[in-house]
């Protein structure tokens, strides 16, 4: 099978799980609200206005990563992966149309839940995000579509390379909302470069660490590579 075609069957598979499109609104209305909320309370006078009004970002990523998670374990259920591989039996081209089908929609609401979160984390703000530029606003709006995307990414290779959601969950979950916080209290510069920090520079409008914005995604970027390589060398070395 063609690559058209195999990308068509996987984008068919995410439109019609329940549980995929249930992701992805959580991750719209977990981002927004949050963001709203961040907004609307925060009162100090040397907040980040950037950082505050894209807030929600942090916990909208879990939806990005169980949507990814989730997108890729369905085919570890009930022989959907030999069903999968019977129809597009060259595997790199299989996966990389699973890739494909996840990335597209991940960007796609991750944008537009980005956008929404920003306009109520400003809103609520008032005049402390007054003294964001054009250019610094475009860039934590698109740089936080880009890091959940990534993430949503960085899940989808996990999984393929664990063959199990849970496992995958269990180690990335826990991982952004405590290790990660944990390790970098203690650790110092060494956690910039960990996949959740390294792309969370991108929402603060200044950062004294050593990654920025864009070097920042693009640590996230390379940690999401080397997961989808080590998913696609499991989904073709392994049996279904």
């Amino acid at each position: 099978m063609a690559f058209a075609p195999a990308l068509h069957a996987e984008w068919l598979k995410i439109r019609t799980l329940r549980s995929l499109c249930g992701t992805l609104l959580a991750l719209f209305a977990a981002t927004t609200a949050f963001s709203a909320l961040a907004g609307a309370t925060t009162s100090e006078p040397d907040l980040d206005p950037l950082f505050t009004a894209l807030s929600g970002v942090l916990p909208g990523q879990i939806a990005a990563i169980s949507f990814g998670a989730m997108a890729v374990s369905a085919e570890y259920h009930g022989g959907a992966l030999r069903l999968s591989l019977s129809a597009v039996p060259q595997r790199g081209r299989w996966f990389a149309a699973k890739v494909a089908a996840i990335a597209v929609p991940a960007l796609i609401v991750g944008l537009t839940t980005t956008l929404a979160a920003f306009a109520v984390g400003r809103a609520g703000l008032g005049d402390a995000a007054s003294g964001l530029t054009t250019a610094e606003q475009v860039r934590g709006v698109l740089g936080s579509a880009l890091y959940l995307t990534l993430m949503a990414l960085f899940a989808a290779g996990l999984t393929a390379l664990l063959r199990s959601g849970v496992a995958t969950l269990s180690l990335l979950i826990p991982f952004v909302l405590i290790v990660s916080f944990v390790i970098g209290d203690a650790a110092g510069g060494v956690t910039d470069f960990l996949p959740d920090k390294a792309g969370q520079v991108v929402l603060y409008e200044t950062h004294d660490g050593t990654l920025g914005p864009w070097s920042g995604l693009a640590v996230t970027a390379l940690w999401t590579v080397g997961a989808l390589l080590a998913g696609a060398w499991s989904v073709r070395r392994r049996d279904a």
